[in-house]
């Protein structure tokens, strides 16, 4: 497995392409893959650049990206873009300072098809964490399959303080959450 930090742009064409096959598939099909990839193509270029970027890469036997996750450590003040607010509205700022900020924000995990099923997307998870202990993570509500999975490989949800979103908030399976 490639761990990269800045230099990941140096992968970026190739990475762009594999985010695309990932996030354009079910349950993302409605997404145009030329939007897609320009909109991820950007981001992945200011994200690198973000304190504490990093990105780990697995290729299949082929040397073909199979899956990738990335992230960087989450600045205080906690964001209020994006789906950020929806987190503070969700859990709370409480549970948002102790838990997320200064901790490592995995913003991206994508398995292609082709490595689905081989245990790929644990691995990637396990080695972010082993290196980033405190990690968080966003997935949205209707995409019960990867919901089951975070579930099923022990990363947990903080208790919802305000109302339901349309996103779910796990933490790091080595985390302490306060009931």
């Amino acid at each position: 497995m490639e761990t990269l930090g800045a230099d990941v742009l140096e992968i970026a064409d190739e990475l762009t392409e594999a985010y695309v096959e990932v996030f354009t598939a079910p349950p993302w099909q409605h997404r145009d893959p030329t939007e897609t990839r320009v909109a991820f193509r950007r981001r992945l270029e200011g994200d690198a650049r973000r304190d504490g970027f990093q990105a780990w890469v697995e290729r299949s036997d082929d040397g073909r990206i199979a899956g990738f996750v990335t992230g960087w450590i989450t600045p205080a003040p906690f964001r209020t873009d994006r789906s950020y607010g929806s987190v503070q509205k969700r859990i709370g700022p409480e549970q948002v300072e102790e838990l997320l900020v200064g901790g490592f924000e995995i913003d991206e995990l994508g398995v292609l098809a082709h490595a689905r099923g081989t245990g790929l997307g644990r691995r990637l998870l396990e080695t972010a964490t082993q290196e980033q202990p405190r990690a968080w993570l966003l997935a949205w509500n209707q995409n019960h399959d990867t919901l089951a999975f975070y579930r099923r490989i022990g990363w947990q949800e903080p208790p919802v303080q305000g109302p339901e979103t349309d996103i779910v908030v796990f933490v790091s399976p080595n985390q302490s959450i306060r009931g």
